[in-house]
């Protein structure tokens, strides 16, 4: 691997796990093994590595913004989105303990954040539209609006909502968490058929996530 991408790799661990506050660039050159001065070689500084690390989670997101194979529909997936979505913010976390602190210290990240905001906010739309259509669930046109918007407050800062109630390590089971709570908000918009379907793929979901942590606690 490349010291450049050494460097983002083990960044990104340590602000993971330490919290991107408590991490400076001296402690990532000595994570890393590497001296100060080869990792001032690369990035400028400490919000240098931050906005390579943020095109890395874009790039992630965009791979999730692809559809699914034609037979994946409505509620499939919007489950299947959201659960790629958390999954990514669960691997890029330290960004969303620290969002308010972090976009703050950088205008052009903060603008990169906002455009990738609005494109989460369409493609939920274009999902909720695609479930009323399959009259899975009943919403006017405004509603489609105000649920997606509700929907991504919910998936942005459900870490750092964590964060502040356990102070506590987030977790995949803490992600898994996230989407149950988004599956809860879409219950009161059901029809009879959306209520069918979701009944299902919730109790799939809770399955695939105990089996997931299962095996994490066994590693």
């Amino acid at each position: 691997m490349k010291t450049k991408d050494r460097i983002i790799a083990g960044s990104i661990e340590l602000f993971n796990l330490q919290g991107e506050r408590n991490v400076t660039t001296n402690h990532i050159a000595a994570h890393i093994g590497i001296s100060p001065g080869n990792l001032y070689y690369h990035y400028r500084n400490k919000d240098d590595i931050i906005r390579s690390i943020y095109k890395l989670y874009e790039k992630n997101l965009d791979q999730m913004f692809q559809p699914q194979e034609q037979s994946s529909v409505g509620m499939d997936e919007m489950l299947y989105y959201l659960d790629r979505v958390f999954y990514s913010m669960w691997q890029f976390r330290f960004f969303y303990a620290n969002l308010p602190d972090i976009l703050a210290r950088d205008d052009e990240l903060h603008q990169r954040y906002l455009i990738a905001q609005q494109r989460l906010y369409q493609r939920m739309i274009t999902i909720l539209e695609q479930m009323r259509s399959l009259k899975m669930i009943s919403l006017d046109d405004a509603m489609v609006g105000d649920l997606a918007h509700t929907l991504k407050l919910v998936v942005t800062f459900w870490i750092s909502y964590q964060h502040t109630q356990t102070q506590q390590m987030i977790t995949k089971e803490t992600v898994s968490q996230g989407v149950i709570k988004v599956i809860g908000i879409f219950k009161g918009y059901l029809t009879e058929l959306g209520h069918r379907q979701i009944t299902e793929l919730e109790r799939n979901y809770l399955e695939k996530a105990k089996k997931q942590l299962n095996e994490e606690i066994s590693d």
